[in-house]
């Protein structure tokens, strides 16, 4: 912009400043600004599905629409998440543009986790495939509601969810997701997806894990066998 006007970056600011104060442009990450059209000027700013690709590249960092968002992507949005989530390689803070929020996640071994490609009116973002969204949601249950929460999650995407790209994905995460996962397909009456998941588990688990990792231990909730569980809490899809 500073070469196409030919100004100082002084003046570069000062133009940017009065821009965003008029509400047609905002600034979702130092040096990065994105156009606010009118049908955008309630929010503030874009829609973040609009803008975290171009964002991500202008960082210089891969990532994917995780968890929540994800699940949106795939038809499986039990609730219109607040936040829009977002799995990066390290740990970044929340960003708030106008009315739009995103929140991030810091994925172990990102690089290898399956993704898509959607399309937006301003390009195209990589979300995490149906199979590895499912297996994030088990991981980190506490930023998406709980497990009942993941529960109606994961009955909605099953039908999305191939045995064998299951167990793929699960490779890319703890053991232990796999096992609360398998556990999880079980009880919502989709365990013909668990297959090849369970497989993974048997040749992997060398622990019983808790259904709830922050749950107790005492009294020694039952054991499902089939998943090398301990079922330390009830767990109820939404219907």
């Amino acid at each position: 912009m500073r070469r196409l006007l030919g100004v100082s970056p002084a003046a570069a600011r000062l133009a940017l400043s009065r821009l965003a104060n008029k509400g047609l442009i905002a600034s979702p990450g130092r040096g990065f600004y994105v156009v606010v059209p009118p049908e955008y000027r309630r929010l503030g700013c874009l829609p973040a599905e609009q803008f975290v690709p171009a964002l991500m590249a202008h960082l210089d960092q891969r990532y994917y629409a995780a968890l929540l968002s994800a699940a949106q992507f795939h038809g499986a949005a039990h609730h219109r998440p607040q936040t829009f989530q977002v799995a990066l390689a390290g740990y970044r803070r929340p960003i708030s543009c106008g009315r739009v929020a995103v929140s991030f996640v810091t994925r172990v071994r990102l690089a290898e986790v399956p993704v898509q490609s959607f399309n937006t009116p301003r390009g195209t973002i990589q979300v995490s495939s149906p199979e590895a969204t499912a297996i994030d949601l088990v991981g980190y249950e506490r930023r998406v509601g709980g497990l009942d929460q993941v529960a109606t999650l994961i009955a909605e995407l099953a039908e999305r969810i191939h045995p064998d790209r299951l167990a793929a994905a699960a490779q890319t995460a703890p053991v232990s997701w796999a096992q609360r996962l398998g556990y999880l397909l079980d009880l919502v009456g989709a365990g013909d997806k668990a297959s090849s998941l369970q497989r993974d588990v048997r040749s992997r688990a060398r622990d019983t894990a808790l259904l709830v990792p922050s749950g107790s231990n005492k009294g020694r909730p039952p054991r499902d066998q089939r998943w090398r569980l301990r079922i330390n809490a009830a767990v109820e899809a939404e219907t």
